[in-house]
Formats: C-alpha cells, sequence, structure tokens
C-alpha cells in the first residue's frame, strides 16, 4: 500500500468536504445524480469510443494499483546492480553456462529473461543493446497507452461538465414563466456537473495519469540499468567494472559496494 497516495487522496478529498460542510447546513445540495450521469457516464462512453475497450478497462484498473505500493524503489535498484555482479562472477568462474545455472535459481521479469537469453545465445554487446533497446522502448509504449487514455479521461470531465451546465440551463430557460421553483433543478444541474467534470478531472483522473507516467519512467530507467547490465555481461567484463558501470546509473547514496555489500 502506498500510503502517501491514500493520504493525500484522502485529506484532498477531507479539505474539499470539509469546506461544504462549513459553508453551508445543507451539504446534499450537492449532490445530484444527473450531474453525476453526465460527467463519469459521458466521459466514460466517449473513451470507449476512442479507444480498443481492454486498454480502457486496463487504465481504469489502473486507478486502483496507483495505491499500491510502488514496484520499483530504491532498494530493488541496489539490488539489481548486486544481481549483475553476482552474474558477473558466475560468468566469469563457468562462462555462460555459470550465467545459466545462477540465473535459473529464482524468477525473473520478461526483461531479465530475453537479456539472459541474449547472453546466452552469445550474441554481441552491440547485438544484446539493440534487442533489449527495442524491447524496453516498445513495452513502454504500450504501458503508457492506459496513461494516455487518463489523461484523456482528465481532458473530457471537465467537457462533459459543460455539456451538463448547458442542458441545464436549457431547463432552466425552459422554465422560465412558469413556477419559479422549478428553475432550482435546472439550476442545479448546470452548476454541480461543472464542479463534478473539475472535481474528477483535477484530483482524480490527472493525479492518477501523473502517478502512472512517473511509475512507467521508473521502470523504463530501471530497464535501462539491466540493459546496461546485460551488455556488460556479454563483454564478460570483470565484476568491479559492472559494479562501476551500473552504479554510475545511481544516486551516489546508494551505490553497490562489493567490499561492503554481498552478492551471495
Amino acid at each position: 500500500m502506498s500510503l502517501a497516495t491514500v493520504i493525500a487522496f484522502i485529506c484532498s478529498m477531507g479539505l474539499f468536504l470539509g469546506a461544504i460542510f462549513i459553508s453551508t447546513d445543507a451539504p446534499g445540495a450537492f449532490l445530484d445524480a444527473p450531474s453525476f450521469i453526465m460527467v463519469c457516464g459521458g466521459t466514460s462512453a466517449a473513451m470507449f469510443v476512442s479507444y480498443e475497450p481492454r486498454y480502457v478497462i486496463l487504465a481504469l484498473k489502473l486507478l486502483y494499483k496507483i495505491h499500491m505500493a510502488p514496484p520499483i524503489t530504491r532498494d530493488h535498484l541496489k539490488a539489481e546492480v548486486g544481481r549483475f555482479i553476482k552474474w558477473g562472477y558466475a560468468v566469469q568462474k563457468n562462462g555462460v553456462v555459470g550465467l545459466e545455472a545462477e540465473a535459473g535459481k529464482a524468477p525473473l521479469d520478461p526483461i531479465s529473461t530475453f537479456g539472459v537469453n541474449c547472453v546466452i545465445a552469445g550474441y554481441t554487446p552491440e547485438e544484446t543493446r539493440s534487442l533489449l533497446e527495442e524491447l524496453v522502448e516498445n513495452t513502454f509504449g504500450r504501458n503508457m497507452a492506459p496513461v494516455n487514455i487518463m489523461k484523456d479521461f482528465a481532458a473530457g470531465a471537465p467537457a462533459f461538465g459543460m455539456v451538463g451546465t448547458l442542458v441545464g440551463l436549457i431547463i432552466m430557460l425552459g422554465n422560465m414563466g412558469g413556477d419559479p421553483a422549478d428553475l432550482g433543478a435546472g439550476l442545479a444541474v448546470a452548476m454541480l456537473t461543472t464542479l463534478y467534470g473539475v472535481i474528477f478531472a483535477r484530483m482524480i483522473f490527472l493525479p492518477a495519469a501523473s502517478k502512472m507516467a512517473q511509475r512507467e519512467s521508473i521502470y523504463k530507467f530501471r530497464n535501462y540499468i539491466l540493459i546496461e547490465g546485460f551488455v556488460l555481461l556479454a563483454s564478460q567484463k570483470n565484476p568491479r567494472f559492472i559494479q562501476d558501470g551500473l552504479n554510475a546509473f545511481l544516486d551516489p547514496s546508494i551505490h553497490f559496494d562489493i567490499d561492503k555489500d554481498k552478492t551471495e
């Protein structure tokens, strides 16, 4: 669980709701089903028209996943360096056979599996880099599709809020000359749909898109560390050279040190 994300979301909603309760004795006036349907229903329908349904569903699922703990942390990055140093010792001692045996001791993610296979296949460092960069860039492009959809959710919500405002104004103008009490329903729809559109865009969809994009960027950065590691293995560099080559990617405070950190 990402406590910072959860706490920030609760605080933002709490401040908004708290302001409503402080400013009025009738907070129920801010609840309106037609406004909610026009904003959420209209925005969702537009996304399903614009994109393949499975990508839209994936983007909505990620709304929940951003509240989970980040998959890549500083400790993970340091551990990746340690893993490549360990593999470097295996290659130095037994060649690619040692790498195959060492890599088979634990499950690997798809990028690592592909990289290990490239080294075992005997590809040159240049070929290994080219293949892995292609894989990483294509993976990043696919993973960014839900991010772009979420950004479109953020752009569409205020637009449908304005649509609801126009609907409410039409209702209100249609009741002009009649019972003044009937004007309230149209005015409520007109104002609340704009409010809902802005809230969904700025408090949910856009922050979610930013968090998704940040995590994908971190994942891509980690994958480029893997690329460099596999290129160094393919070049049969010694473990200390691997350490220094991969530490160049990291903040100095988390540099791996063969003399202090264990790779076994």
